[in-house]
């Protein structure tokens, strides 16, 4: 927006809205940062997406975060979207550019910063559970951190191999995938592991030394990973970190991740 005396507004579109905390993290942050922003929350049928986003871009808005069965279409109804957003396939944000509102997808880079919290991923082989669009976002993110490889397993073998060969496109470290099943045994090799699928599957041949990384800020610690002894990343830490790096996104400032968590929990309860 252009006159200082209108309030920015960030919109939260989303199929189905019922349950996003996007809105009341961006409050927090709004808060917590001294900004007089103000946020809604759209239930935007999949079906009428490109109305939503242009009558956005038309009232000035500042951005949107973008959720759920919206993400996929949206990227094609952008007219600028990030290398990373292109590779995953969809859209989680539109925030300020210099041309109107630029596309991104920012689940890896969430994943990553909480990851690096604990390790380095560079050069150490990694696991990814998962090919949708927060699979493909975190394995890209993981192999241009360094990662020494990728393996890919998700109920769907198609989209699995489709993820192998793209990362292949790009030049990454060798990438591989695995056959999906009711327990997947981890292959020698590999220290960090992410789950970015809601699929049940048991997990073999965790050891104290690996990290794993859940996204669902509502699952449960898995119980071999307990007994593994092995670092455990939650969803809490990767959602808040990934809230956090939308709200810079939006606003160019920083948040506080822990008070983003301790937000995220809140709600959650």
């Amino acid at each position: 927006m252009t006159s200082p005396a209108l309030q920015e507004i960030i919109a939260v579109l989303s199929a189905p809205a019922a349950g996003n905390p996007a809105q009341y993290l961006l409050e927090r942050a709004l808060a917590a940062a001294g900004l007089d922003w103000r946020v809604i929350t759209c239930d935007v049928p999949p079906e009428r997406v490109a109305e939503a986003i242009a009558g956005t871009a038309a009232m000035g808005f500042r951005g949107c975060i973008v959720s759920g069965l919206l993400r996929g279409p949206a990227l094609a109804l952008t007219g600028a979207a990030s290398p990373a957003a292109r590779f995953a396939g969809g859209i989680g944000l539109l925030a300020p550019a210099a041309d109107g509102l630029m596309g991104h997808m920012t689940d890896g880079r969430g994943v990553i910063e909480a990851v690096r919290s604990h390790v380095d991923p560079a050069g150490r082989g990694v696991l990814v559970l998962g090919a949708g669009l927060t699979g493909r976002a975190t394995a890209l993110e993981l192999a241009l951190a360094g990662a020494a490889s990728t393996i890919v397993v998700d109920p769907d073998t198609a989209r699995a191999a489709a993820l192998v060969r793209d990362l292949e496109g790009i030049d990454a470290a060798a990438a591989g995938m695995l056959e999906w099943g009711e327990t997947i045994v981890v292959p020698d090799g590999v220290a960090i592991v992410v789950r970015t699928t809601h699929a049940p599957t048991v997990l073999a041949g965790l050891r104290g030394e690996m990290l794993l990384a859940e996204t669902a800020a509502d699952a449960e610690p898995p119980r071999e990973a307990v007994a593994s002894g092995c670092c455990l990343v939650d969803g809490l830490e990767i959602r808040a970190v990934q809230a956090a790096i939308d709200f810079q996104s939006l606003t160019g400032l920083e948040a506080d991740v822990e008070m983003l968590r301790e937000a995220l929990d809140e709600y959650l309860s």
